[in-house]
C-alpha cells in the first residue's frame, strides 16, 4: 500500500468519524428538544415552566451524568460514550427501539442483543425463495435498498421497473427519480418517509459504506423531498402496513406489506406484498396475467 493510499484512507476515516460525531450531537439535541418536560420522573418545580423540550441539566439528571457531559456531547466534542451511558440517555429521552439502535450505531457501539450480520448479498436460496413466493409480489433488498432479487409479479406491479439497468435498480431511486413512479403511491409522503428513515438508520450502522454515502448525497441534491425528510432525522421504520397504490394499467390496488429479516442474513430484507381486499386481488390477477 502506497503512502498516498494510506493518507487517503486516513482522511476518509477522519471525515466519516467527524460526520458521525456531528450527527450524534444533532440527534441528541433534536430528541431533547422534542421530549415533553411534563414528566413524572422530573421534580415538580421544573415541570412548572412552559419552555418546550427538556433542558440539558434535566437530561443529565435523568441519565445520571453531568450537565457538562451532555453539553459536550451536543457540541460534538469527540466523546465516546459507553454502552451504559448510551442506554441511560436513551431512557432519559424515551427513544423507541429504532432510535436507540441509531444512537448506538452513531457512537460506534452495538446495542446489547444486536449482532453484525455477514456482508450483504443475494444468497441463492433467498433468490429462489423470492421466485417461489409467486404469485405474491416480492423482492429482496440490501441495506442500501438495492434490489437484489425479484419475481415477475413484482416487476409488473412497479411501473417502469424494467427501464433502469440492473446496476441502477434501487427501490429508493425508483421512488424518487423515476417518472413512472411519481404518482404510484397514494401516500407518497409516507412512502418516502419510511425509505428515508431506513436509509438514515443504515447510514449510522454502516459508516464505512462509501456507496451508501454517495447514494444519500445523490438523493439529497436531486430531490427536495428527500433533503427535507433527511433533515428531520426520523429513524422509525415500518416493518408491516398497508399501502394504496395507483397503478397506470389496473387502477387502485390496496396491498398489505411485510418486511422479513432472514436470520442468517440480517442485513437483507425480504419485502412481500399481499392484496388487502378482493377488488385488489382481482386487479393483481389481471395485472399478472398480462
Amino acid at each position: 500500500m502506497t503512502t498516498r493510499t494510506v493518507d487517503t484512507t486516513r482522511t476518509i476515516r477522519t471525515t466519516q468519524a467527524t460526520q458521525t460525531t456531528q450527527e450524534l450531537a444533532a440527534f441528541l439535541r433534536s430528541r431533547r428538544e422534542r421530549s415533553a418536560p411534563d414528566r413524572p420522573d422530573l421534580p415538580s418545580r421544573r415541570r412548572s415552566r412552559r419552555t418546550p423540550g427538556l433542558r440539558r441539566e434535566e437530561v443529565a439528571e435523568l441519565a445520571g451524568v453531568s450537565t457538562d457531559y451532555v453539553v459536550r456531547l451536543e457540541q460534538g466534542r469527540g466523546l465516546r460514550p459507553s454502552a451504559e451511558v448510551l442506554a441511560a440517555l436513551a431512557r432519559a429521552l424515551r427513544l423507541d427501539p429504532g432510535e436507540r439502535d441509531y444512537l448506538f450505531d452513531l457512537a460506534g457501539r452495538r446495542r446489547p442483543g444486536r449482532t453484525d450480520g455477514p456482508a450483504p448479498g443475494a444468497a441463492p436460496s433467498l433468490a429462489h425463495l423470492v421466485d417461489e413466493l409467486s404469485p405474491l409480489p416480492a423482492m429482496l433488498l440490501d441495506h442500501r435498498y438495492d434490489i437484489l432479487a425479484w419475481n415477475p409479479e413484482l416487476a409488473r406491479l412497479l411501473p417502469g421497473f424494467d427501464t433502469p439497468s440492473p446496476v441502477r435498480r434501487n427501490a429508493m431511486r425508483l421512488c424518487l427519480l423515476h417518472p413512472a413512479m411519481r404518482g404510484f403511491y397514494a401516500d407518497r409522503e409516507g412512502a418516502l418517509r419510511d425509505g428515508v428513515a431506513h436509509l438514515r438508520a443504515a447510514w449510522a450502522a454502516h459508516p464505512q459504506d462509501r456507496a451508501l454515502t454517495d447514494l444519500i448525497a445523490e438523493f439529497t441534491t436531486q430531490d427536495e423531498d428527500f433533503a427535507r425528510l433527511w433533515s428531520e432525522r426520523e429513524v422509525r421504520v415500518n416493518g408491516r402496513g398497508r399501502k394504496l397504490l395507483r397503478h397506470p394499467v389496473v387502477g387502485a390496488i390496496a396491498v398489505d406489506f411485510e418486511v422479513l429479516l432472514p436470520l442468517e442474513d440480517p442485513e437483507l430484507r425480504l419485502l412481500i406484498y399481499r392484496a388487502a381486499d378482493e377488488e385488489s386481488r382481482a386487479a393483481l390477477d389481471r395485472l399478472c396475467a398480462r
